[in-house]
């Protein structure tokens, strides 16, 4: 390892010493050159103060330049675009106001006509069930007036739907549909009883 010329043996050089040595030669003909009379003492002092923390020599530090505010006043014509522009936000909010308040009023009436003709709706509804389900009562017991030996099965299955498309049941009734249609087409004889 000698033949690369490392020499890892000297553990007594440290190469953060040997560069801040190196540093302070290089600047030490600056402090001639840095004078430092804009800068208030106390802010020398301290970044004296903070340097010397670093390091137990003397620290260069330039000065830092402290500029006043110059507040500077708003042209006449920018002043003039913001009251104009404050203007017309404030006439487009009163306009927008404005149409709010119509189009509150438009929905308000449409809703109220809405309510009536769904008022008149469900009246003339209730009317037509009231007046179908007189009719069909008033069919029903017109036809059970009626009852003749061997229709039995004719007036079940017109009770019966046997739409197999309009069907909501969930249960499979094909089998009741067939045997009622059966008993209609054939309707049961009674048993006759043998002679005493």
């Amino acid at each position: 390892m000698d033949n690369f010329g490392d020499n890892f043996d000297d553990g007594d050089v440290d190469p953060a010493a040997e560069f801040l040595a190196r540093e302070q030669t290089q600047l030490a003909g600056l402090e001639d050159d840095l004078s430092t009379p804009n800068v208030p003492i106390g802010v020398t002092q301290t970044l004296s103060n903070e340097k010397k923390l670093v390091s137990p020599k003397k620290v260069y530090t330039s000065s830092p330049i402290i500029a006043p505010k110059i507040e500077r006043e708003e042209p006449e014509k920018i002043k003039k675009w913001r009251e104009e522009q404050k203007t017309r936000l404030e006439e487009k909010d009163a306009d927008e106001e404005k149409k709010k308040e119509e189009l509150r009023l438009v929905a308000k009436s449409e809703l109220e006509e809405w309510y009536k003709i769904h008022k008149e709706q469900i009246a003339k509804t209730k009317d037509v069930n009231r007046e179908s389900a007189i009719n069909a009562e008033k069919q029903f017991v017109a036809e059970s007036d009626e009852i003749e030996p061997g229709t039995e099965w004719d007036r079940i299955s017109k009770l019966c739907d046997f739409n197999p498309k309009s069907s909501r049941a969930s249960k499979d009734v094909t089998r009741m549909r067939s045997i009622i249609l059966q008993l209609k087409q054939t309707p049961l004889k009674k048993p006759v009883s043998p002679a005493k």
